[in-house]
Order: C-alpha cells, then structure tokens, then sequence
C-alpha cells in the first residue's frame, strides 16, 4: 500500500487492495495455504517464553529469531495455514505482514513504468510486477561507469569503526566491497545471508551495494571511510520493498551486533516524530549508536520528510549538487534560454554546435527525417527508453522529452542509449515544438553549477514537534558508486546519507569515546549554509546547517550542541519561547562570542546573550529567548537565520516557530486492510498530528458517489497515531470509495482512498 495524507483542499484518490497479502510477496498475488512465508509477531511479556510455547505446541512453525532488545517480538515461518494459527493465541499482540518501506526515489519516472497522462495498454499482470524501488535497479551500464576516487582528504579511514547498512543487502562478492564486508542479517528470509535480491527471486536490487559503496568501497573504488567494517542488514526484499517492524527488527539485530553507526536510506510517506521506526531509531541512539538516515526525494514540497527521518536523535540528511555541468539550448533571434535536465543513465549532453530540431510526437510511429537532428517527444504511454530508441534509430544526434502536465520532469533509462537525452517542462517543450515547426537551429550552451540543494530533496519540518529536517546536505547527484557487476550512478537522499555515515566514521575512529550526540554536533558545528539563486539562504527546512564539510567536521575548534533553534507552536497571544543550546570550546584559545540580534519584527521580539568569553575547554549554557505577539503575525510557519560569532567568524544557527497552526498534512499515515490473520477484521491507522473533535470514515459507491454508510465516528481523538477495528460484516464485501474526515474547530481535513475487499485465499 502507498497511501498518502492530504490535507481538505486537495482530494485524490490512492488505491488500496485491502486483500490478503503475504510479507515477501512482492507481487502481491494472493498466497497460496501451502506456501511458506515469513512473518514477525509481536508478543506480550517475555518473547523467550512464547518461543518455548511455540516450539512445543506449533511444531510446524520454526521460531527463526528473538527480538529483545527495541520490541519484543518473533520472526517466524511456516507453511501459510500452519502461520495462520499462531493468530489464534493470546500472547499475540500484533502481526506484521503489510509492506509498507522502501528505498527513497528520486524524482524519477522508470521507463518501465506507465508515464502519466494516458492509459497503458499493457497488461494489469505487467504492470503489478513493476515495484516503484525498481526503477535504478537494473545495472546494465554498470561496466560503463569510471570507479570514483576517494571524495574526502583524511589521515582518518574508518579503520575498526563497525558500520550497519540497514537496506537491500549487498552484493558482498564485489571486488571493492568483499574486502570490508564482515557479515550481516537478512530479516526478509530470516539468514545470515543479505545478499541482494537475485532476479531468479523477484525484481533485484542494487541499493545497499550502492551504499555500501559510498560509506567503505575498497578497491578500484575507495569509499569516505575504505577500512570501515560494513554489515548488510537486508530489511527490504524484492523491487526494495519491506515492513516497518522488518526495519525495527534490522535496527536492533545491528544494536546487538554492536554497530557503531547505522545507515538507514529508506524511508515512508509518515511525517511523524513518533512513528515506531522514529521511536526505535531514538532508542538505537540512546544505547550508543549513531543514526544516519536519509530525508526522502519528495521535495520540493514542504513538510515532505518522513519516518524515520523524522527522529528526534537521528542525524537526519538532505541532497546537495556538488558540481554539474547544465545545458541549455536556444534558437536565433530569441532571448530564452531552455535549461535541460540530463536523463539517468544516459550519456553526458555535450553537443558543440547548432542541430535542427524535429517532432517525434509521442513515440509511437518510427521517427522521420531525424538523420543529424535532435528529436522532440511528448511524454505519454509510450516507455522513455523506446521513444529514445526510435531517435537513434533514425540516426538522431540526442533526444528531448517534454512534460504532459505542469511541473519539471526528471527520468530515467534503464537501458543506456548511445546518445544523450534531456527533459524539459510541458510550458518549455511547446516553445520548442514551435521552433521545430519553423525547421529552426537549435545551439547549445552550459552553465556550470555547484553548491546548489537538490530539487528532489524532501523538506521538513516535522509536524507535532516542528523540528528542523534535513539537519545536514550532502552530496547526492550522479554518484558512481558499486553495484552488482560494476558501477552505477544514482542520485538521491539515499546517496548522501552514507556519505555523512562514512564522515561519522572518520569521527568516531579519531575519537573513540565520543557519543552519537557529541559526533552530530561536530557535523552540524562546521556545516555551511548554501546561497540559492538570489544570493540569500535556502530555508532551514530545505537544508538545516547546510552542506557537511567533513574535514572540518573530524576535530573542531568549536561545539554547538543545539545549534538548530526549533521553539515550536506560538498558541497564545503573547508568548515567550526559550531554546537552550551548550557552546563548547574545543581550541587551546580563549574564545570571544556573541549573537547578532536580528531585527525585531512587527510581532517577534529576541532576547539573546550579550557578549561572552570561554576559555580553552570551556561550556557554557546559553538561553535564545524569543517573544511572540501572535496576533501581529501571519499564521503559519516562520523561519529564518540567527547569526552566532566566534571571533569575526559566522555560524548561521537555524530557528523555526509556527504561529497558531500551518498548512501541513492533518491527517497522514492512512491505512485501510484486512489482516490475513484476522480474516473477519478491518484495521485502520492513521496519524493525527493535532487528534480530532471528531473522526469519521464514511462510505460511498464508487461509481455513483452515493453514500452508504458511516463506519467510524469517534470524538475528542488525541494526537498521535490511532488505530482501530471494524468487524468485517458491518462493511461488507464490495468495492468502496471510503471517505476519512476530522473535524478540529470548524475546519475539516479529509481524504479518500479507494478500496476493494477481496476473499480470503481458503476461499478461493
């Protein structure tokens, strides 16, 4: 499932089949009574006892592992009608079967896929077994790609720092990798073998390699910390899918494993700082282990990072471009120039001289008189790589594929071509249908860029607490990195993540009694804010601190605990908010300090320290007081930057406060299904980040919209994640569109998901 919260002013409609699915069944087909699967339960009380129950009287079930450690369940496995009857006992709190994480995309449309606009004529079968994890995960350029140098100038490597790659597994057999590789967990097939997903077992996978590769690459390829010790711990199976509690039970095999650092590049579509995977990173953290975890590819919207992201302790990171090339193209006599977005895994754009453009309409007719020339597509039904095919068949120099609806568009193509391709927006690419009309020269142009926040990066805050997410950039465009077989490049929160990881481990090797908290701060103390285009900051919430500088980061002068201002919800008419933070001299030096006061608003008023010293291996406690007429102020969030010098040297601290309320997701996190253990019982969950005077779920035939009956109304609901049941009989067996609405005040927030109940497979 892939259900998405909105808010009232949006209503779409998400897809739901509320049937009865197995945990490693990517495809989801219904499971047969007779084939294995594998599940995690969670029990009441001690697990090691009900796995003694469970060997004596369920000698058909295999208890496969124990976990005590963040939760206190079971992994085990069985024929399905054999699983099945664990449910029926009273020590079973809760099962875990739903697929529900994966690894974080990019902005990117698979050429696999059905492109947006128009209907695919391929099969419902064809379609199914498409994952959307797939779509970076077919390396057939992966001898193609340059092995990188090592991208941080270190003394420090990592040697004998312990480093846990929560993910896909790992092809561990990769010359760059085998080296470093110590072992692991796989609690998709409950072994200890995380090796990737093969193609012989579902739709493979690629991304824990690839991170693998960018933390500890050993070889041709030499990774941020090359003498790291990685262990795979392969919590997303098949197309790079999972289950929440699958990545809790990962977490804590690697506590116990004695991690020094984890790497969590995956994520949901829950903003939400006590989901169970948040809540179990903080745990992870509170026993000694640094957290990194990426921040999601759903920006550029705000309040789009999500669990476990969302976790208080966890260092939590955002994509940055580090340099890039940009083309663009224009046509004579016209002052305007069409920035291009370079395709995924085809060749650099590097055209030297003016090409006539011509229309390949939307692909599905062989291109003409294309011989030399640059063809232009629509996007549409027709794959990306096959539109791009037909140009090189027609002996085009490149291709350009345009939007069919508003917004930018960023792609990817899983089989190289031999020439480059670029995309453009819908506005943008009727500009150039025009200029191939008029049989005009196209000439190219570059930019160069660097520095710049990736578009795709998600963007906090984080509701309920309103923290500052991402803390930290790191680089995360085009980075090559191993893959089974070779090379690939990928980008996304998923690539920056293991950067930082690799950066911790370069800490933790210089300083081995510092705790998770104390190598955050040093990351976070010596990151530097990025400009965007208008010369001013990015915003707190699409960049934290800024881009990591990881040399600084291995031994600062200077250590700001708390150093992102976060004073939460303003819901008084005159409120006085106060942060604390702790600054720490590190250096031989006495050190002058002092804030500059930023100007005092209609409606904000700052009260910061006055000038200050500390001497070498002081701390000192320092209180920001900030003061808020609300009633002078927009509602809404409010954010911006404090500045703290050290000497004449600038730290730009972060601060962030919401007046009275924002426009973020009322209600998230939705889930509708029926358990394949409790075949008579309708679950719901869903998370409330300010609860509900009241909560409805009402149904309607989906084809008239005629409503047919309320099956939830409950009042006074706290925040938080609820979660409910509804015996099966009072829904029914039909096809639903379901209506859910909470009413706070007199605003409601809603959303509609459809769903279909289908039999259990004993009744087929």
């Amino acid at each position: 499932m892939n259900i998405k919260a909105i808010t009232h002013t949006t209503i779409i409609l998400f897809i739901v089949t509320a049937a009865i699915f197995m945990p490693m069944n990517p495809q989801n087909k219904v499971t047969a009574l007779e084939e294995e699967v594998s599940v995690i339960v969670e029990v009441e009380g001690d697990p090691y006892k009900w796995k003694d129950y469970i060997e004596d009287y369920h000698p058909f079930v295999e208890v496969v592992h124990v976990y005590d450690t963040l939760l206190n369940a079971l992994a085990i496995k069985g024929e399905a009608k054999d699983v099945y009857g664990i449910d029926k006992e009273d020590f079973i709190q809760h099962v875990f079967p739903a697929q529900k994480y994966e690894v974080p995309q990019p902005s990117l449309q698979s050429n696999q896929q059905t492109e947006k606009g128009e209907q695919s004529d391929r099969s419902e079968a064809e379609k199914a077994s498409e994952s959307p994890a797939k779509q970076n995960q077919s390396p057939q350029n992966a001898d193609a790609i340059e092995p990188p140098d090592r991208p941080v100038d270190s003394e420090y490597t990592g040697e004998g720092i312990k480093v846990g790659v929560i993910d896909t597994g790992i092809a561990y057999e990769h010359p760059d990798l085998k080296a470093n590789y110590h072992g692991g967990y796989d609690v998709v097939e409950f072994d200890e073998d995380p090796m990737e997903t093969l193609p012989t077992q579902g739709p493979p996978t690629l991304h824990g390699s690839h991170v693998s590769g960018i933390i500890a690459a050993n070889g041709e390829m030499k990774g941020v910390a090359p003498d790291a010790d990685i262990y795979a711990y392969r919590a997303l199976g098949p197309g790079g899918v999972g289950s929440s509690v699958g990545i809790i039970a990962a977490i804590e095999r690697a506590v116990e494993d004695g991690m020094d650092i984890i790497n969590l590049s995956l994520g949901s579509t829950v903003n939400s700082p006590d989901w169970p995977t948040s809540m179990a990173v903080n745990q992870a953290i509170d026993q000694g282990v640094a957290v990194v975890i990426a921040n999601g590819n759903s920006g550029p919207e705000n309040w789009t990072v999500s669990s476990p992201a969302t976790s208080v302790k966890a260092l939590s990171v955002g994509a940055s471009i580090t340099e890039m090339k940009i083309p663009y193209v224009t046509a004579p006599l016209d002052d305007k120039a069409i920035g291009l977005t370079p395709m995924m895994g085809a060749p650099e754009w590097n055209l030297q001289k003016p090409y006539k453009l011509v229309d390949g309409g939307l692909g599905k007719e062989p291109v003409e008189n294309a011989e030399g020339k640059i063809v232009l597509f629509e996007r549409g039904d027709i794959p990306f790589t096959e539109k791009v095919q037909k140009a090189e068949e027609a002996g085009a120099v490149a291709a350009i594929i345009y939007n069919n609806e508003k917004g930018k568009l960023e792609g990817g193509l899983t089989v190289p071509p031999s020439i480059p391709v670029a995309a453009v927006s819908k506005k943008n690419g009727k500009w150039l249908l025009e200029k191939a009309e008029k049989d005009l020269w196209l000439r190219t142009s570059y930019k160069h860029m660097e520095d710049k926040l990736a578009s795709f990066s998600s963007k906090g805050p984080v509701v309920a607490n309103w923290d500052i997410k991402p803390e930290v950039l790191a680089p995360g465009v085009n980075i090559a990195s191993t893959v089974p077989g070779g090379y690939q490049e990928l980008q996304g929160t998923s690539m920056a993540a293991p950067f930082v990881t690799g950066v911790l481990a370069l800490i933790k090797e210089a300083h081995p009694d510092w705790s998770p908290e104390r190598m955050k701060a040093a990351v976070l103390s010596t990151a530097i804010p990025f400009k965007n285009e208008e010369g001013g900051l990015y915003a707190p919430i699409a960049q934290g601190m800024g881009e990591i500088q990881p040399e600084k980061s291995i031994n600062p002068e200077v250590l700001i605990h708390g150093s992102r201002l976060t004073f939460g919800k303003v819901t008084k008419r005159n409120e006085t908010k106060t942060v604390n933070m702790m600054i720490e001299n590190r250096s031989d030096q006495k050190r002058k300090f002092r804030f500059e006061i930023p100007d005092d608003s209609e409606g904000v008023t700052w009260d910061v320290p006055q000038t200050f010293y500390l001497k070498p291996g002081e701390k000192k406690k320092i209180s920001i007081n900030l003061r808020v007429h609300s009633g002078n102020l927009e509602k809404g969030m409010h954010q911006g930057w404090l500045t703290l010098y050290n000497e004449n040297k600038p730290r730009k601290l972060p601060y962030l406060f919401v007046n009275k309320t924002a426009d973020y997701p009322k209600i998230d996190g939705l889930e509708l299904s029926v358990s394949p253990f409790e075949q008579n019982q309708l679950k719901y969950r869903m998370y409330l980040p300010d609860g509900a005077d009241q909560l409805t779920i009402d149904l309607y035939d989906p084809e008239t919209l005629r409503y047919i009956k309320t099956i939830v109304r409950e009042k006074d609901v706290e925040a938080g994640m609820i979660d409910g049941i509804i015996p099966r009989k009072e829904v029914g067996e039909d096809h639903y569109l379901a209506l859910v609405k909470v009413l706070n005040g007199q605003k409601y927030s809603s959303i509609v998901t459809d769903f279909q109940l289908l039999q259990h497979p004993s009744e087929f």
